[in-house]
């Protein structure tokens, strides 16, 4: 069954949709956070004060009134004096959502900022990173705190020894930059296990951005034969069961499947991934999309890959916190460490971010059968294969390899097999 839009539902059932997917994703505990929403007539919708966040329901969702009217059976959130705060100072804020992620909390308590630069999305979409001081939760004082930056125009700010609150101008937005920063937050610090933390410059992310080709122009018909409805409900189960996995994240990833010859299908931009829905797949034909829809921004990329890789059917982007530690790092995925690793991914090469278009190790030069997957620096981790299924295994494979990895640097010396060994495997399982 399709997911509804969840901008289109009553406030209660978004606040109820998100904050218990904040919690089923470990993001707070149950008794933490607060999510709140207000409405064109300037009732604001909040969570209660300790209700288990794991079985909330629409009718536990308080709504204060415009006039200060409270009406609902619980007793609002303790920190609903920095939500009206926040909206009383920020108009364009309709969203806000504060709680606990373990990788935020982890910075709030050394008063440090997360570099969002490592990864150009999380600068995008979070934008400047705000600082609020100390002050007793749920007091008029943090309250004030708080609205003083979001009055500085920052949409997300570190809590001192808290957590982060962030704002959006609807719950999707606010969403979105919730769980990209906490993403951004828990890169950082496993890549701090492994190896120093690279951030890009400005520039690199606006020159990358420059080399981005422009929409594909519109089919002026389009059609929907079983084979590829088929392949529209592949894709669409492969997304949410990644989200709900931790391999990507709702502002960040991309899948697509071959079709017919060139032809393929592909995820939109702009769409949450885990709500994503069968009528959201974009079809690409003959070098065309389909009408009235915005493919992913990477979609020229993929439509080469396929153009030169016969064998590729199928192509997953994406982001996951421990292969992107190495993707910030420039660190080696030694897969050689682990036979049943190399077996699926063989060797995986960094490359560099930006060699999506140009240079001699960029993408496009490096994926082979010999080489289905890449780690592109500072950016994400692309995986080809021949059916969806394979595809998406391979990338759980290099994820948990990933972890592994990072989890086994404080132990002691990670050590690959040797060459005789890799010829051996190479011998038994790829020949």
């Amino acid at each position: 069954m399709n997911l509804l839009d969840i901008n289109l539902m009553h406030p209660r059932n978004q606040i109820v949709l998100i904050i218990s997917r904040i919690y089923r994703n470990g993001m707070t505990t149950t008794s933490g956070g607060n999510v709140s929403i207000i409405d064109d007539q300037g009732d604001i919708w909040v969570t209660p004060s300790g209700i288990d966040k794991g079985t909330l329901g629409p009718d536990d969702i308080n709504c204060i009134k415009a006039d200060g009217t409270v009406l609902g059976k619980h007793k609002p959130s303790s920190e609903y004096p920095f939500h009206s705060a926040i909206y009383k100072i920020r108009p364009d804020i309709r969203a806000i959502i504060h709680a606990h992620p373990p990788a935020l909390v982890s910075f709030s308590i050394a008063h440090v900022i997360p570099d969002t630069n490592v990864i150009p999305q999380a600068k995008y979409i979070c934008g400047p990173i705000g600082y609020a001081g100390y002050a007793i939760p749920g007091s008029e004082e943090l309250g004030e705190k708080i609205a003083a930056v979001f009055a500085e125009k920052y949409d997300a700010v570190i809590m001192e020894n808290h957590g982060t609150v962030v704002g959006g101008t609807d719950m999707k937005d606010a969403y979105q930059r919730f769980e990209t920063l906490e993403f951004c937050a828990k890169t950082i610090i496993n890549a701090k296990t492994i190896g120093k933390v690279k951030s890009l410059t400005d520039e690199q992310i606006e020159a990358f951005e420059a080399q981005i080709p422009g929409l594909l122009p519109e089919m002026t018909e389009v059609s929907h034969p079983s084979d590829e409805r088929e392949r529209r409900e592949e894709i669409m189960r492969i997304v949410r069961r990644a989200c709900d996995q931790g391999l990507m994240i709702s502002s960040y990833g991309t899948v697509s499947i071959r079709w017919r010859n060139n032809d393929f299908l592909i995820t939109p931009t702009n769409v949450l991934r885990w709500n994503i829905t069968l009528d959201d797949i974009v079809q690409i034909k003959d070098g065309k999309r389909e009408p009235g829809k915005i493919p992913s921004r990477a979609t020229w990329l993929h439509q080469e890959i396929y153009r030169r890789n016969p064998h590729v059917n199928s192509i997953i982007l994406t982001q996951s916190p421990y292969l992107m530690a190495f993707g910030v790092t420039g660190s080696k995925f030694d897969v050689r460490t682990i036979p049943e690793s190399w077996i699926f991914l063989q060797d995986v090469f960094n490359v560099p971010f930006g060699s999506h278009f140009q240079g001699e190790e960029t993408i496009l030069n490096l994926i082979s059968k010999d080489t289905p997957a890449v780690i592109i620096e500072n950016d994400s981790i692309l995986i080809t294969g021949d059916k969806l299924l394979q595809t998406f295994d391979r990338l759980e494979v290099a994820e948990f390899s990933a972890k592994s990895l990072t989890m086994g640097v404080p132990i002691g010396e990670l050590k690959p097999i040797g060459e005789q060994e890799i010829e051996d495997l190479r011998k038994k399982f790829l020949s």
